[in-house]
Protein backbone atom coordinates (compact mmCIF):
# COMPACT_ATOMS: atom_id res chain seq x y z
CA UNK A 1 0.00 0.00 0.00
CA UNK A 2 0.88 3.74 -0.89
CA UNK A 3 1.30 5.83 2.08
CA UNK A 4 -0.10 9.57 1.54
CA UNK A 5 1.23 12.79 2.99
CA UNK A 6 -1.82 12.91 4.75
CA UNK A 7 -2.11 9.28 6.26
CA UNK A 8 1.90 9.64 6.85
CA UNK A 9 0.52 12.69 9.06
CA UNK A 10 -2.52 10.42 10.33
CA UNK A 11 0.14 7.27 11.02
CA UNK A 12 2.24 10.00 13.03
CA UNK A 13 -0.08 11.70 15.25
CA UNK A 14 -1.68 7.66 15.96
CA UNK A 15 1.63 6.96 16.56
CA UNK A 16 2.24 9.38 18.93
CA UNK A 17 -0.97 8.29 21.14
CA UNK A 18 0.75 4.74 21.67
CA UNK A 19 4.01 6.05 22.50
CA UNK A 20 3.45 7.49 26.17
CA UNK A 21 7.10 8.45 27.04
CA UNK A 22 8.12 10.14 24.29
CA UNK A 23 11.09 8.18 23.80
CA UNK A 24 9.77 7.31 20.13
CA UNK A 25 8.89 3.72 20.76
CA UNK A 26 6.10 1.80 21.38
CA UNK A 27 6.46 -0.96 24.20
CA UNK A 28 4.33 -3.11 26.08
CA UNK A 29 4.22 -1.15 29.18
CA UNK A 30 2.53 1.63 27.15
CA UNK A 31 -0.57 -0.31 26.98
CA UNK A 32 -0.31 -1.44 30.37
CA UNK A 33 -0.50 2.41 31.63
CA UNK A 34 -2.65 3.83 28.88
CA UNK A 35 -5.22 0.95 30.33
CA UNK A 36 -4.54 1.83 34.09
CA UNK A 37 -5.48 5.24 33.27
CA UNK A 38 -8.28 4.77 31.85
CA UNK A 39 -9.70 2.49 34.21
CA UNK A 40 -8.65 4.91 37.29
CA UNK A 41 -10.25 7.34 35.39
CA UNK A 42 -13.66 6.09 35.29
CA UNK A 43 -12.94 4.87 38.74
CA UNK A 44 -12.20 1.29 38.17
CA UNK A 45 -10.31 -0.59 40.50
CA UNK A 46 -7.55 -3.05 38.92
CA UNK A 47 -9.53 -6.41 39.81
CA UNK A 48 -13.03 -4.77 37.84
CA UNK A 49 -14.08 -7.26 35.66
CA UNK A 50 -14.15 -4.16 32.21
CA UNK A 51 -10.36 -2.71 33.60
CA UNK A 52 -9.25 -6.16 33.29
CA UNK A 53 -11.30 -6.44 30.36
CA UNK A 54 -9.80 -3.46 28.64
CA UNK A 55 -6.09 -4.32 30.00
CA UNK A 56 -6.21 -7.89 28.02
CA UNK A 57 -7.40 -6.56 24.85
CA UNK A 58 -4.67 -3.40 25.45
CA UNK A 59 -2.18 -6.32 25.75
CA UNK A 60 -3.80 -8.10 22.48
CA UNK A 61 -3.55 -5.23 20.88
CA UNK A 62 0.46 -4.90 21.33
CA UNK A 63 1.01 -8.82 20.80
CA UNK A 64 -0.31 -7.56 17.24
CA UNK A 65 1.52 -4.71 16.92
CA UNK A 66 4.53 -6.27 18.01
CA UNK A 67 4.60 -9.41 15.98
CA UNK A 68 3.46 -6.99 12.76
CA UNK A 69 5.69 -4.52 13.21
CA UNK A 70 8.83 -5.84 15.26
CA UNK A 71 11.33 -6.51 12.51
CA UNK A 72 14.30 -6.12 14.98
CA UNK A 73 12.93 -8.31 17.28
CA UNK A 74 13.78 -5.70 20.25
CA UNK A 75 9.98 -6.17 21.83
CA UNK A 76 9.41 -2.04 20.88
CA UNK A 77 8.36 -0.66 17.54
CA UNK A 78 9.76 2.55 15.77
CA UNK A 79 7.45 5.05 14.41
CA UNK A 80 9.51 3.72 10.65
CA UNK A 81 8.63 -0.02 11.52
CA UNK A 82 4.92 0.88 12.49
CA UNK A 83 4.12 2.74 9.47
CA UNK A 84 6.26 0.42 6.88
CA UNK A 85 4.18 -2.74 8.67
CA UNK A 86 0.47 -0.46 7.85
CA UNK A 87 2.03 -0.07 4.41
CA UNK A 88 2.64 -3.88 4.19
CA UNK A 89 -0.74 -4.17 4.95
CA UNK A 90 0.41 -6.12 8.02
CA UNK A 91 -1.48 -3.65 10.83
CA UNK A 92 -4.62 -2.81 9.18
CA UNK A 93 -6.81 -3.49 6.26
CA UNK A 94 -10.19 -2.24 5.92
CA UNK A 95 -11.69 -5.81 6.72
CA UNK A 96 -9.67 -5.62 9.96
CA UNK A 97 -11.75 -3.13 11.62
CA UNK A 98 -14.91 -5.25 13.27
CA UNK A 99 -12.59 -7.54 14.44
CA UNK A 100 -9.75 -5.97 15.81
CA UNK A 101 -11.76 -3.07 16.77
CA UNK A 102 -15.17 -3.72 17.92
CA UNK A 103 -14.23 -5.88 20.87
CA UNK A 104 -12.11 -2.83 21.96
CA UNK A 105 -14.44 -0.29 21.86
CA UNK A 106 -16.94 -2.34 23.17
CA UNK A 107 -15.00 -2.45 26.57
CA UNK A 108 -14.55 1.13 26.32
CA UNK A 109 -17.90 1.61 26.77
CA UNK A 110 -17.96 -0.43 29.49
CA UNK A 111 -16.03 2.05 31.09
CA UNK A 112 -16.83 5.35 29.66
CA UNK A 113 -20.74 4.99 29.37
CA UNK A 114 -21.73 6.26 32.86
CA UNK A 115 -25.22 5.56 32.24
CA UNK A 116 -25.22 2.51 29.77
CA UNK A 117 -27.35 3.54 27.20
CA UNK A 118 -24.64 2.90 24.48
CA UNK A 119 -23.95 6.30 23.80
CA UNK A 120 -20.87 8.68 24.76
CA UNK A 121 -21.49 12.15 25.82
CA UNK A 122 -18.88 14.52 24.92
CA UNK A 123 -17.47 14.83 27.95
CA UNK A 124 -17.42 10.75 28.68
CA UNK A 125 -15.42 11.01 25.27
CA UNK A 126 -12.75 13.36 26.45
CA UNK A 127 -12.32 11.60 29.14
CA UNK A 128 -11.87 8.00 27.74
CA UNK A 129 -9.23 9.79 25.04
CA UNK A 130 -7.85 11.93 27.40
CA UNK A 131 -6.90 9.03 29.67
CA UNK A 132 -6.17 6.02 27.25
CA UNK A 133 -4.56 8.04 24.43
CA UNK A 134 -3.61 11.58 26.80
CA UNK A 135 -5.27 13.37 24.03
CA UNK A 136 -5.48 17.50 24.99
CA UNK A 137 -9.28 18.17 26.14
CA UNK A 138 -9.50 20.95 22.95
CA UNK A 139 -8.45 18.49 20.44
CA UNK A 140 -10.71 15.73 21.92
CA UNK A 141 -13.84 18.70 22.06
CA UNK A 142 -12.81 19.47 18.32
CA UNK A 143 -12.74 15.58 17.86
CA UNK A 144 -16.40 15.10 19.19
CA UNK A 145 -17.88 18.07 16.86
CA UNK A 146 -16.69 15.89 13.77
CA UNK A 147 -17.42 12.60 15.44
CA UNK A 148 -20.73 13.47 16.28
CA UNK A 149 -22.55 13.69 12.68
CA UNK A 150 -26.20 13.66 13.75
CA UNK A 151 -25.56 16.34 16.25
CA UNK A 152 -27.30 14.48 18.70
CA UNK A 153 -24.68 15.54 21.54
CA UNK A 154 -23.46 11.37 21.46
CA UNK A 155 -20.96 9.46 19.66
CA UNK A 156 -22.00 5.46 19.68
CA UNK A 157 -19.46 2.61 19.28
CA UNK A 158 -20.53 2.58 15.51
CA UNK A 159 -19.84 6.38 15.11
CA UNK A 160 -16.02 5.46 16.49
CA UNK A 161 -15.83 2.41 14.11
CA UNK A 162 -16.83 4.13 10.91
CA UNK A 163 -13.78 6.78 11.90
CA UNK A 164 -11.39 4.28 12.69
CA UNK A 165 -12.09 2.74 9.15
CA UNK A 166 -12.18 6.35 7.98
CA UNK A 167 -8.87 7.58 9.97
CA UNK A 168 -6.76 4.89 7.98
CA UNK A 169 -8.55 4.82 5.02
CA UNK A 170 -9.50 7.94 3.96
CA UNK A 171 -7.70 10.66 2.88
CA UNK A 172 -10.52 13.17 2.54
CA UNK A 173 -9.10 16.14 5.66
CA UNK A 174 -13.23 16.91 6.37
CA UNK A 175 -13.78 13.27 7.25
CA UNK A 176 -14.96 12.62 10.52
CA UNK A 177 -12.25 9.68 10.62
CA UNK A 178 -9.60 12.34 10.03
CA UNK A 179 -10.64 14.38 12.68
CA UNK A 180 -10.38 11.28 15.09
CA UNK A 181 -7.66 12.34 17.24
CA UNK A 182 -7.66 16.31 16.78
CA UNK A 183 -6.42 18.35 14.16
CA UNK A 184 -3.14 17.19 12.36
CA UNK A 185 0.29 18.89 12.52
CA UNK A 186 0.49 20.80 9.39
Amino acid sequence: MQISEFLDRKLARRFRTFDRDGDGFIERGDFIDAAARLGEEFGHAPDSPARQRVTALSLDLWERLVTAADTDSDQRISEAEYKAAFAAGLLETPGSFDVGYRPFLDAIMDIADADRDGRLTEDEEVRWTGSLMELPEADAREAFRHLDQDGDGFVTTEDLLAAIGAYYFDDDPDSAGSWLLGPLDR
